[in-house]
């Protein structure tokens, strides 16, 4: 009787409490959390360093971060400068080898960082004194080496080259060049050419004029105590010396006259980057500085942004939008935009000023301002659970001047931004009328478009200095046919009849990838057999193989079946050299002549299934120079695979590449031809 009454109660609880609550009006917010945040204690050695130690024993862990906040840095014809110092550092000290420091670390169970402008580590608190000191010591003594410069050096050349084929990356450095200048310290960028200006006392100048106490902040947060911490301080930084810094006076910045597009010809993108960009100057302390960040949130600062929304949801152009407005000391830039198919790209600049124009004529809804304060506030709430941010939080109160309540105060006025004042700050910092809409793509495909728009287009290369309108594709003359191409590469090459005769095919190539050198083998018989193996330092890191009816692939030592799709593709090869088999069960067209790796040259489109491929032939030489082959990337579009082909050279009497480069997804891989063999033997279970 019991359990029958007490099960009947909780039902008539749950009815009556369900037929109270609609769930169809949205709760009331009710008002700002208050936030309440630790103050740091604080203190100054006679040189300059200020030291602000948050305690938080909820986990024994400490953190500290060293932070030189120095007037921006200009490097001018040795732009790459502080990049490599950042990477130098730490790479051992005066009383430690670089070996023996990071084995250390390591044992420890500890985290160490450099930068060329700061420094930190992490360690439980038990070690904290140890590994403190080993930080401090790597900041403050540190060994520049020849062996070491070279290295960083290498590695930036690479990350400089790899980046080169990017249109997030090409269109963010132009878009600095134009919106600051060259000469300014947030336009410069490295390329290979300052990077060779650069030697070793370039970097060790560096560090010996900057890398002083004059502005630092040190923040120790966790597992600690200041009479613990104090000491140590004292004892591997008082002897810092302060000097007198560099001065450089940075140039004016002014935005356009009036809203134009510059346009960054990359003829090998398969997709366009576009972000519009104009300068406003916007501090932390500023009495608008809540209300931009609200008006950037609905703007473009987040999934459900008036951006994303409009470009993502609505339209299809993109996975994703975004807008940002960083408060800075100095100069901020607002920057929105997103990665488009080539196709919509003029589309796509019409809605991004259509919802930048939206901004400035429309006031946002109640209900969505809100939501958005909402968003704001519970994120908020969340970031100061953590000790990292309690430390970040009192660093930027240190070092921009701002009240000791800013933070504690913080939604209250996130909370007081109305619909007005979202408009108002978008009228006064967003700049709609004076912006650059930065478009990096291929030109010969969106450029009659973009034209149609009214803008005034100007044309930058990817050093951001003006250059001419991108050369429109030609049309192909009616005497010129696909065949009529391919048997001008198939002269071009040594003749039709010895590729027919070419029964197997082995080449050895030789590349580096993230700085590791490897040796790739590929071997192919007729009529469809092939064998692909990638080796580094003797170890197979890659394999693709496939015996005419079946194959697998292998990567570090997992081996999986090709896909049916993959394995369908391969059978319906019908020889070692694809170009003899082109014009069979393919749809082969000419569509005009374009630019393609230094040379004016045919392109011709190959469609098998739904399958494209894209094939390059130079109009003069007849020599094939470029292929683009399509797949999905990492985000689910369609990007455009490139290989180039340079340097023939006779193998028994046919012209064949020795140099490739190949770009998939951003990273550019340079491949040279170590041996070629042709109508090679295979033993017969070589490629089971």
């Amino acid at each position: 009787m019991s359990c029958n009454g007490t099960k009947n109660t909780t039902t008539a609880t749950t009815a009556t409490t369900t037929a109270t609550f609609d769930r169809n009006i949205q709760p009331i917010p009710g008002p700002a959390p208050k936030v309440k945040l630790g103050k740091p204690e604080t203190f100054t050695l006679d040189n300059g360093l200020k030291v602000l130690v948050v305690e938080n024993h909820k986990l024994p862990r400490v953190s500290a971060n060293l932070t030189l906040d120095n007037y921006p840095i200009y490097e001018g014809d040795k732009a790459g400068t502080a990049d490599l110092l950042s990477e130098m550092l730490g790479s051992g000290t005066t009383s430690v080898s670089k070996d023996a420091f990071n084995e250390r670390i390591d044992f420890l169970g500890a985290g160490v960082w450099f930068g060329s402008q700061s420094a930190g580590m992490r360690s439980l608190s038990k070690y904290f004194s140890e590994v403190f000191g080993l930080m401090a010591d790597g900041a403050l003594n540190p060994v520049f080496t020849q062996e070491e410069f070279d290295k960083a050096k290498a590695k930036a050349m690479d990350g400089i080259k790899s980046g080169e084929k990017s249109v997030e990356n090409i269109s963010n450095r132009v878009e600095k060049v134009l919106a600051y200048g060259a000469n300014h310290p947030f336009g410069e960028f490295a390329s290979t050419t300052t990077l060779e200006h650069i030697t070793l006392d370039d970097v060790k100048n560096l560090y010996h004029s900057y890398f002083k106490p004059n502005n630092a902040y040190l923040v120790i947060t966790g597992d600690v105590k200041l009479d613990e911490v104090k000491p140590l301080v004292e004892k591997y930084f008082s002897k810092w010396e302060i000097t007198t810094l560099p001065e450089y006076q940075m140039p004016n910045v002014q935005n356009i006259g009036a809203t134009e597009i510059n346009f960054v010809d990359m003829p090998e993108a398969s997709q366009t980057q576009i972000n519009i960009v104009s300068t406003t100057h916007l501090q932390m302390g500023d009495a608008d500085y809540p209300a931009v960040l609200v008006a950037n949130q609905i703007f473009g600062g987040d999934f459900n942004s008036h951006l994303n929304m409009n470009l993502r949801e609505a339209h299809g152009y993109t996975y994703g939008a975004r807008s940002s407005i960083p408060a800075s000391k100095y100069i901020t830039m607002l920057k929105a935009g997103a990665k488009v198919r080539n196709q919509v790209a003029d589309s796509a600049v019409v809605e991004v000023m259509k919802e930048l124009n939206r901004m400035y004529t429309e006031k946002v809804g109640e209900e969505e301002l809100k939501t958005v304060k909402a968003s704001y506030s519970g994120n908020f709430v969340m970031e100061v659970e953590k000790p990292e941010t309690i430390a970040r939080y009192a660093l930027n109160i240190q070092k921009y001047k701002l009240p000791d309540d800013f933070y504690e105060t913080f939604l209250e006025r996130i909370n007081a931004v109305t619909t007005d004042d979202v408009m108002r700050v978008a009228q006064k910092y967003f700049n709609k009328d004076n912006t650059r809409i930065v478009v990096t793509s291929k030109g010969s495909e969106v450029i009659p478009a973009l034209v149609k728009l009214g803008y005034k287009i100007n044309y930058f290369d990817k050093d951001g200095k003006p250059s001419s309108k991108p050369k429109s594709p030609e049309a192909v003359s009616t005497d010129i046919t696909p065949e009529s191409v391919l048997n001008q590469y198939f002269k071009a090459v040594g003749g039709k009849d010895k590729l027919e005769s070419v029964n197997s095919i082995e080449q050895v190539y030789e590349f580096t990838m993230q700085g590791m050198p490897l040796v790739q083998t590929m071997s192919f018989a007729k009529p469809n057999k092939m064998k692909v193996e990638a080796k580094m330092m003797g170890q197979t890191a890659f394999k693709v193989l496939f015996d005419g009816t079946n194959g697998y692939m292998e990567q570090m030592g997992a081996k999986v079946p090709l896909p049916e799709d993959q394995i369908t593709e391969y059978k319906n090869r019908k020889g070692v050299i694809d170009e003899l088999y082109l014009l069979e069960n393919n749809t082969v067209k000419l569509d005009g002549i374009v630019a393609a790796n230094g040379s004016d040259a045919y392109k011709m489109l190959i469609e098998n299934k739904g399958k494209k491929t894209t094939k390059y032939f130079d109009t003069k030489t007849g020599l094939l120079v470029k292929e683009e082959q399509f797949a999905k990337g990492p985000d689910g579009s369609e990007v455009a695979i490139y290989t180039n082909f340079m340097d023939y050279k006779p193998v028994n009497g046919i012209l064949i590449s020795h140099k490739i480069t190949t770009n998939m997804f951003g990273q550019e891989t340079e491949m040279n031809v170590k041996s070629v063999e042709l109508n090679k033997s295979f033993a017969e279970d070589f490629f089971k």
